[in-house]
């Protein structure tokens, strides 16, 4: 988006007025080029217009109402949170403490999309075998590689196992395949990212490097842009909501490092084509990523079980890296990823190798130093516990439920899938009813469910958690949209307005703006995660019990008009509707 801040800086001023004026061309066709030619008229129209004497202020003040209403309930909550260490330490009566604020946190089990993937009861089973294996080598650090040989060996051993899933044994796939565990799927597609762009570097001499991903990609190719100064291209996907090779093959250019597809995309649970993707990267000489955060430890065994699953790891030709969550699917502890490269050459540039510090000699394959050599062990005892007859029986189970759950969603006329599902991400909107208004009635219930935009739609993300809740959650579904469809607008206490405002706002650095400022106020990573309150609310307003408080929105349309909307309201215009949430620098996003 365009900043009048950028276009000051671009147009350099120089002692030469006609070089001046080239250089002012240069900037504004710079800027055309980049963002779009609407893109950039209504960027330098809204912030000329925040140029205005008093309008900046104001906005400024609008968008903090709307940072103090959405941390309205966070912020009572933390108010009786520690700033200090006690005078004198709890000793082993911390145990009880920990069990005690552990007690405050509201029931997942079989109600979140994603979030925690391991079946049972967290007290015996799998959970119970992780968490010894865990504490066992809770006080190891593979930093220190002389004196905790184990956990090195159990690193390497994670990865090599990983990678056999992924076609490290057939001849397509060259033989070198290697790679490193890392805390999560952000981090993996970090390195990826990094290393893509230091390889690219030494082989074609490209020092303005240029990425290209679909809109279905990840944020963390968002975040990795930003780390390693790389220019992000975001192009629109095909009507099957894949990653569209025409549309991606328009950008590549002399300065394209990298392009990116997914197994599946995380937002609607669809494989891009990697095959034809592929082709362009052998093509052009460039990288190609596949995230395979979610499917790395479902699709080998779903095409093992007969499911028609295209192409997708290293045995297509021109794919160069792959990210593969452990703690997801993979049911190890959570901080567990592997980041895995064709060859050596290309994974020498993850590393980070010091050789003038007085410390001495330094070298470290992560973004991390220390790491924790317990979550390295969990993983390992995950994979070596389950087998791949685990993973099979683990497979045929959440690809049933998955399919099951499709089908009953379909068979609600008032509701529509968003493509084709490959897997266990089923995504679904609707023509007729606010779905973001059915989401807060499940949340309401209980359910904590993903939202989407472009086009507006919710997720589940399919675990073992929800083999035996399949049925209550299509019942609640129904009576959801049921509600919605009879009274909308009923649960005042609801999200969704807010969100619906944010989304038709055209400046989307106010937007990013707004986020920043939420985030920094929040002064935790855990958003939107009250839905005991919002039950409560849902409720009273059923029973009639609600009274409209002075000043307090009491209905979508004042709740739209009320806050965030006072910022939109002069900058109206087209937009999906988004829900905010975060993204830890960790691998916590958006419950999955």
């Amino acid at each position: 988006m365009f900043r009048i801040d950028d276009f000051r800086r671009d147009a350099v001023c120089t002692l030469d007025d006609n070089g001046y004026f080239l250089e002012t061309i240069h900037s504004i066709f710079k800027l055309v080029h980049d963002n779009g030619l609407k893109a950039t008229l209504l960027g330098f129209l809204t912030s000329s217009i925040k140029l205005i004497p008093g309008v900046k202020s104001y906005i400024d003040a609008e968008k903090q109402k709307v940072v103090d209403k959405l941390q309205s309930d966070g912020k009572s909550k933390r108010e009786g949170w520690r700033t200090e260490l006690p005078g004198e330490g709890l000793g082993t009566a911390v145990l009880e403490k920990l069990r005690d604020e552990k007690r405050n946190d509201v029931t997942w089990q079989g109600k979140c999309s994603g979030t925690v993937y391991i079946g049972g009861s967290e007290s015996d089973g799998h959970f119970s075998l992780i968490n010894e294996a865990c504490s066992m080598f809770a006080h190891t650090n593979p930093l220190h590689l002389d004196v905790f040989q184990s956990v090195v060996q159990f690193e390497a051993e994670v990865v090599a196992m990983t990678a056999a899933l992924l076609g490290s044994k057939e001849k397509s796939s060259g033989g070198q395949i290697c790679g490193n565990m890392t805390s999560g799927g952000t981090e993996s597609i970090l390195l990826a990212v990094k290393s893509s762009r230091d390889y690219m570097k030494s082989k074609k001499g490209i020092i303005r490097p240029e990425m290209i991903i679909p809109v279905s990609a990840h944020s963390a190719y968002d975040k990795a842009a930003q780390y390693f100064n790389i220019k992000l291209w975001r192009v629109p996907v095909n009507k099957n909501f894949q990653a569209d090779p025409k549309a991606i093959r328009r950008h590549i250019n002399k300065n394209t490092i990298l392009i990116v597809g997914s197994a599946p995309g995380f937002p609607h649970g669809i494989i891009d084509p990697i095959e034809e993707l592929g082709v362009l990267a052998s093509r052009f000489g460039i990288c190609l990523h596949v995230d395979l955060c979610l499917g790395g430890f479902v699709l080998p065994f779903a095409r093992e079980l007969g499911y028609t699953i295209p192409p997708f790891d290293f045995t297509v030709k021109g794919v160069s890296s792959v990210s593969v969550d452990v703690h997801k699917y993979g049911l190890a502890p959570k901080g567990t990823s592997v980041i895995l490269y064709r060859n050596h050459e290309i994974r020498k540039h993850q590393f980070v190798a010091v050789t003038e510090w007085s410390g001495g000699l330094y070298v470290s394959p992560t973004i991390a130093g220390s790491r924790p050599g317990g979550l390295i062990a969990g993983a390992w005892a995950a994979m070596m516990s389950l087998g791949k007859e685990g993973y099979l029986e683990n497979t045929k189970a959440i690809m049933e439920v998955s399919k099951k759950i499709q089908k009953g969603i379909e068979e609600i006329p008032e509701l529509f899938i968003i493509g084709k599902p490959d897997m266990t991400i089923v995504a679904f909107g609707s023509d007729v009813l606010d779905i973001f208004e059915v989401n807060d009635i499940l949340s309401s219930k209980g359910w904590h469910l993903n939202a989407l935009q472009r086009p507006n739609s919710i997720h589940i993300c399919v675990t073992l958690q929800h083999v035996v809740v399949v049925e209550e959650f299509l019942g609640d579904l129904r009576e959801a949209v049921k509600t919605v469809k009879e009274n909308p607008g009923l649960i005042s206490g609801g999200l969704a307005p807010i969100y619906g405002a944010a989304g038709k706002m055209p400046d989307r650095v106010m937007v990013q703006e707004l986020l920043v400022d939420f985030m920094d106020d929040s002064k935790c990573t855990v958003l939107f995660s009250n839905p005991i309150g919002l039950r409560r609310e849902f409720r009273d307003v059923r029973k009639g019990r609600v009274e409209k408080k002075k000043g307090e929105p009491r209905n979508q349309k004042e709740m739209r008009i009320w806050g965030i909307s006072f910022i939109a309201l002069s900058l109206s215009g087209g937009g999906s509707s988004s829900y905010i949430r975060s993204s830890p620098a960790s691998d916590r996003y958006n419950h999955q």
